[in-house]
């Protein structure tokens, strides 16, 4: 199963259940994920860790 596939299945179950509302907090959660990820082990980390 491809990361594609997954996600193509997920937009189908958005569409089709109706669940608008989980787009923003799965957007959110893989951005932040993102920003831990890029920026581990940088400069920026320690500012990053202050604002939580």
């Amino acid at each position: 199963m491809s990361k594609m596939s997954i996600m193509a299945e997920f937009w189908d179950f958005l569409k089709v259940r109706k669940k608008w509302w989980l787009a923003p907090i799965v957007f959110f959660l893989v951005l932040l994920g993102a920003l831990i990820v890029l920026t581990q082990g940088s400069a920026i980390a320690p500012f990053i860790y202050a604002l939580f």
